[in-house]
């Protein structure tokens, strides 16, 4: 490790920093004082020349233009300050101050200017995953050859006291091509009460590849086939859709082991490539997709980037967390009963539930046809809306009706319903009120005619490998085995007067309601806890299952446990206005 140093040392990157020095903002002040009136000025001046033009002669530096040279701060720092002063109103005086010049000298590579924020000291530390960094010398060298750090801000800056001249500052960092990093540093104010850093320890997002988000990956796994709106864009295929040369798994190891290559991609995934996109994986889901959690006993639970310790949401768990963490730039994922709508809303992600029947499922394993939708996950709506125009291809573009919230929402978690109520009063929209009928008898008729179909596609391979599946969804098949062909009538004729009444209620109206019950639930979460919050947030989702209408997850809600999702529900096949309208709305 030593001898990359030594290398770094013999090839400091000063010149752009002399240059910084040497250069301060004063030539254009110097070049408008210095520079008399030109000859079509001195035309002004001799054509009546009136008192304001005179004035504006013989004062060439305005107060404001003083102003601005006087104030060392640049309006970006001005800015962090202000936001650092509202996460850390008790921070010590100075010490806000020099993090953001700190946090604006890392993104501008200005190496002298980091150089003099660390304590210039044989014990100064800095670590990260790479190793420990002992010494300001040693650290100087690293960042010479490091060239900054990507792009990013910061989602939470807390200050802890340590001494009167010493602080803590550990900050969560959101890079911007995705996840979650963590920075601690402790602050020393100096004799010249100056604050500089004594010990940092830098953790970047966790690594992009994961066995518990990934079956199998590559750089790529599969290229593009064409050129098109995707061009450079990466997709984590959900392992339920075909990938040429690779056996769908479904979350299940049993089934995985006894699957054979598919000999050709899946409609969606074919569309993807031909539109300039590659497959950077196949990603993991929860076994069969019978789940909304996320949580794969088999393989693990992928990280939720966005709340420690919360589960990513299912069960396109393995899309949207790769999605989040910035190793794929779209998932590509189902959505039965909220598959991909409450990972969205976990992890702060756009996401699309498509028209039901709108975008080809040849190729795709199913759960549940009369509720199955191809959707996809982005961490932008610009993307969301190019990849679903891909993938909707010849299909109608409906146009969407006024906006409305439901008269009575179904129970929510403490804080859910006052945050929603916020957001929508902060838009710039009416919003008229929809009476919805009883959506606790709707989530039930859909439970019902779910795990019926379910059982009718899996139940015989269920059946032939025992002990196959394990965990909450493995209890799910064994309740959809009970369920009889009368069960499912009853069923099916609830759910098509549900889908009636809300057709009436709605018409073309958009929906507007919270994506889940509330912020993910943590890993150490009960069953039973688990349990009631998706039957909770199924009550929310099944309104867009039951109408086949499309439905776009918004990240707009923050809670102390973490984020929750807008959703809008639409007309069915307005889903690219849909889009258009929810990026509207988010600003």
């Amino acid at each position: 490790m030593a001898d990359p140093q030594v290398e770094r040392v013999e090839t400091p990157p000063t010149p752009p920093q002399v240059e910084r020095v040497e250069t301060p903002p004063t030539p254009p002040q110097v070049e408008r004082v210095e520079t008399p009136p030109t000859p079509p000025q001195v035309e002004r001046v001799e054509t009546p020349p009136t008192p304001p033009q005179v004035e504006r002669v013989e004062t060439p530096p305005t107060p404001p233009q003083v102003e601005r040279v006087e104030t060392p701060p640049t309006p970006p720092l001005v800015e962090l300050v202000e936001t650092l002063r509202g996460m850390a109103p008790d921070a010590p005086s100075g010490l806000l101050e020099a993090f953001a010049d700190y946090e604006l000298a890392l993104g501008s590579d200005d190496l002298a200017a980091m150089d003099e924020l660390f304590v210039d000291s044989p014990s100064t530390l800095r670590g990260d995953p790479g190793g420990l960094l002992v010494g300001h010398e040693s650290i100087h060298d690293f960042r010479a050859v490091r060239r900054g750090a990507p792009p990013r801000t910061l989602a939470e800056v807390r200050v802890y006291p340590l001494a009167p001249d010493a602080a803590a500052v550990v900050a969560v960092t959101a890079p911007a091509r995705g996840g979650r990093g963590l920075q601690t540093q402790v602050w020393q104010r100096g004799s010249d009460d100056a604050w500089r850093v004594l010990t940092a320890h830098v953790a970047p997002p966790p690594p992009t590849f994961d066995r518990a988000v990934w079956r199998v990956a590559g750089d790529p796994l599969a290229g593009a086939l064409g050129c098109g709106p995707l061009d450079g864009e990466t997709v984590a295929v959900k392992d339920l859709f075909a990938v040429a040369g690779y056996p769908i798994g479904a979350g299940v190891p049993a089934f995985l082991a006894e699957a054979t290559p598919e000999s050709a991609d899946s409609a969606a995934v074919a569309r993807l490539r031909m539109a300039g996109a590659a497959v950077a994986g196949i990603a993991r889901t929860d076994q069969f997709a019978y789940s909304l959690a996320g949580d794969n006993p088999h393989y693990g639970t992928p990280v939720n980037p966005v709340v420690p310790g919360g589960l990513p949401g299912g069960s396109s768990s393995g899309s949207a967390t790769a999605v989040s963490l910035g190793a794929a730039s779209i998932g590509l994922a189902t959505d039965t009963g909220g598959s991909v709508r409450v990972p969205a809303s976990y992890q702060s992600l756009w996401g699309w539930r498509s028209t039901h029947g709108s975008v080809s499922s040849q190729g795709l394993l199913p759960l549940a046809p009369d509720f199955d939708t191809v959707g996809v996950l982005t961490r932008t709506p610009a993307l969301l809306r190019r990849a679903a125009s891909v993938l909707l291809a010849d299909a109608a573009a409906g146009a969407v009706g006024g906006l409305a919230v439901a008269s009575v929402l179904p129970a929510l978690q403490t804080g859910v319903a006052d945050a929603f109520e916020g957001w929508c009063v902060t838009r710039d929209a009416d919003f008229g009120v929809v009476q919805l009928p009883d959506l606790s008898a709707a989530a039930e008729a859909f439970r019902v005619h779910q795990a019926f179909q379910a059982w009718q596609v899996h139940g015989a391979w269920v059946q032939a490998h025992p002990g196959a599946l394990k965990g909450a969804a493995g209890q799910r098949f064994e309740a959809a085995a009970a369920i009889t062909a009368a069960d499912d009538a009853q069923a099916r004729t609830t759910l098509l007067r549900l889908r009636a009444a809300l057709d009436a209620a709605l018409v073309d109206t958009v929906l507007v309601l919270p994506s889940a019950a509330g912020p993910a639930p943590k890993l150490w979460a009960s069953p039973a806890d688990v349990d009631a919050h998706r039957q909770a947030t199924f009550r929310l989702t099944c309104i867009a299952g039951i109408t086949g209408r499309p439905a776009v997850a918004v990240p707009a809600l923050t809670l102390p446990d973490g984020p929750v999702g807008v959703c809008l529900v639409g007309p069915r096949g307005s889903d690219l206005a849909l889009i258009e309208l929810a990026a509207l709305l988010a600003g």
